[in-house]
């Protein structure tokens, strides 16, 4: 039957009905405005779920335009009345402003002189590829049992990880310092919530249907299927996919935020499902990070996916940092960054007094952008030096993002060097189930999460 014909039969059999007043349905749209109106105040003021830091969208949203190059100074006055208005609990114009907003966001005027457009842009697989420098191995023995349970440790490790950064993301490290000492441990009973991992269940939904040939579609609607909301670039890229707006295109479009970590923080299962392949890991991750981010923003997954992937078959956490360095392009902008962590990092035995040069060098871009939290993984990983507590202490104590960060870089630590690496103190408490705010899959013991991780590879490496 032709949409039309559906269409027509439907209008022709329906009988009038006299529906009461409670019947009606009006009055639910005031709970429609409830929630949009919340989600709008949102923007323009938030706490971060997991630590209660504070977070301004809509300046973030200007602050990270700028970053990336463009005029923002005439928005200013935009982002004043936005303030008034939202002090003043006037809706109608808030609403007027967030889309005027919006609206100059998406076609702002180029810097000219802005440093950003001196760097080589990476908008295409092949562009990345011609200039990437990846390393090749023989191939990983995925059959092993070694596998298997360097899978699971590595997830046990980004779950601690996680839960210990999501207590205490969003703050400086001078402020932690401040607050907690030298975090050496969980700073409050740690629970599994967090929005990271809930992407990484999305790709690996994905990648287990299809393999090594899983495309971005194929992924941006496990996003849709799977997750029921996200937080700035992802936020955006799942209204793009819900409109018909696919990758890559859903990463970019109307997306001030598409640099952000948001795609730097999915990039460990990438490089978990092509254990020693850093160049296959390269790929799903460019395929995965498209889907919400562009250039920069795709670059820092595949930098935690080639990270992840050299875990399997190097055991020097300082070459895979240099190696995963090396797997970005020299002439981007990510690369400046990630490659100035690492030589402050060879100058310098403190790791303090190398953040203060990292800290001064990223002050202009938001704690969620990926740079910050670039420099942050470099750090935390070149001065901890493969120990798993050392390399959390430094991972917390430097602040910034720190779930997205600590998760991706201990999965690294707990694959390279087993599960008897993480202390009692790190797992006792999370014990063995992962929450999640998915669709479906809200609970799952954390050893069914490494046996289907596994079993796709598996699957898909013997097809």
């Amino acid at each position: 039957m032709k949409a039309w014909e559906q269409a027509y039969r439907l209008m022709q059999e329906a009988s009038p009905v006299v529906l009461g007043e409670e019947e009606q349905t009006w009055l639910a749209m005031n709970e429609v405005e409830k929630f949009f109106d919340t989600n709008l105040k949102m923007f323009w003021h938030s706490n971060v779920p997991g630590s209660g830091a504070p977070e301004m969208l809509a300046v973030a949203a200007v602050q990270s335009m700028h970053n990336m190059g463009y005029k923002t100074d005439h928005l200013l006055d935009l982002l004043k009345a936005g303030e008034a208005a939202y002090d003043m609990d006037d809706m109608p114009e808030l609403q007027r402003i967030t889309a005027r907003l919006m609206n100059e966001l998406s076609r702002l005027p180029k810097e000219e002189g802005a440093a950003y457009w001196s760097y080589q842009a990476y908008d295409s697989w092949e562009a990345y590829e011609a200039k990437a420098v990846l390393p090749s191995y023989d191939a990983y023995d995925v059959q092993a049992d070694d596998f298997a349970s360097r899978i699971h440790a590595g997830w046990v490790a980004q779950i601690v990880g996680g839960a210990l950064g999501t207590a205490i993301e969003g703050y400086t490290s001078q402020k932690l310092q401040e607050k907690f000492g030298e975090i050496r441990g969980y700073v409050r009973t740690p629970n599994t919530y967090n929005d990271d991992i809930t992407f990484e269940i999305a790709f690996l939904n994905a990648f287990d249907k299809s393999g090594y040939e899983v495309s971005s579609a194929a992924i941006a609607e496990e996003w849709v299927a799977l997750v029921p909301s996200g937080w700035s670039a992802e936020d955006i890229a799942i209204k793009n996919i819900k409109s018909g707006v696919y990758p890559p295109e859903s990463g970019y479009f109307n997306n001030p935020y598409r640099e952000w970590i948001g795609a730097q923080m999915r990039g460990a299962i990438c490089g978990m499902v092509a254990p020693g392949n850093p160049k296959e890991a390269a790929h799903l991750a460019w395929k995965d990070a498209v889907v919400s981010h562009a250039n920069n923003g795709v670059l820092g997954e595949i930098f935690n996916a080639v990270l992840v992937s050299l875990a399997f078959v190097e055991k020097d956490i300082r070459k895979i940092v240099e190696l995963s360095v090396d797997a970005i392009p020299a002439d981007s902008e990510y690369y400046d960054i990630v490659s100035t962590a690492l030589a402050w990092c060879r100058q310098h035995d403190d790791w303090r007094e190398t953040w203060k040069l990292c800290e001064e060098r990223f002050k202009e871009f938001n704690w969620i952008h990926a740079y910050p939290n670039a420099m942050a993984e470099v750090v935390a990983l070149w001065y901890g030096n493969g120990d798993f507590d050392e390399t959390l202490h430094i991972i917390a104590m430097v602040g910034q993002d720190v779930d997205c960060n600590a998760a991706q870089i201990v999965t690294a630590l707990g694959i390279m060097n087993g599960l008897s690496s993480i202390g009692s103190k790190w797992t006792e408490p999370i014990g063995e189930y992962l929450h999640t705010y998915l669709r479906v899959m809200k609970k799952m013991q954390i050893s069914e999460l490494s046996d289907w991780t596994v079993n796709a590879v598996r699957k898909h490496q013997n097809g």
